[in-house]
């Protein structure tokens, strides 16, 4: 895929109300990811910033996730599967955990496919993801599988369980353009 450049992206909610204004691009020879996202979650609406940095390869450095009433969560990773909290207290329940979903977004797919560099023929990917539910901010562990049915075009996502599955199109930075049944991207 392309180098990086700094860019905007927003994505709409299909189903009921959201918005996620995404700004993306380099940063100390890494990549950050700054967003805002708000929406609604079994009929409770929430209003969220998060920022996460990852390295040059996309192996996450650190997240940290707030909502709008003040409730936070920030994590820091070696980039090889060791987290730990602000404090510097490890978290070794996360151990193996190399890449993370923000619930509500459809950006941190595009994590796993920047870092893997997938083809059509490679094996499906069997990840491990740590993941951070909007509507409280208690990260579990949550298997996910990737799948490139098309180089930098188009992947495919599937829960661990195969209870959900999504095909995936993104654009050159692998960024996803639509999330079927989820989000859309809206044009710049």
């Amino acid at each position: 895929m392309n180098p990086l450049s700094r860019r905007t992206v927003r994505w709409r909610s299909v189903e009921g109300e959201g918005l996620e204004h995404l700004v993306i691009g380099p940063h100390d020879g890494g990549v950050r990811a700054d967003s805002v996202v708000i929406g609604e979650r079994g009929g409770i609406p929430y209003g969220v910033r998060y920022r996460i940095d990852c390295d040059a390869r996309w192996h996450i450095s650190g997240f940290s996730v707030e909502t709008t009433a003040g409730e936070r969560l920030a994590l820091l990773s070696d980039g090889r599967g060791h987290w730990r909290n602000e404090a510097g207290d490890a978290l070794p329940q996360f151990d193996n955990c190399i890449d993370i979903d923000l619930a509500g977004t459809p950006f941190t797919n595009t994590i796993p496919i920047r870092r893997l560099g997938l083809t059509p023929q490679s094996e499906t990917a069997k990840l491990t993801m740590l993941y951070v539910p909007f509507d409280r901010f208690e990260p579990f562990r949550d298997g996910q599988n990737y799948t490139c049915l098309e180089a930098g075009r188009l992947y495919r996502y599937q829960a661990e369980d195969r209870s959900f599955s999504a095909d995936l199109p993104v654009d050159e930075d692998g960024l996803v353009i639509d999330y079927p049944g989820l989000f859309e991207r809206l044009k710049a």
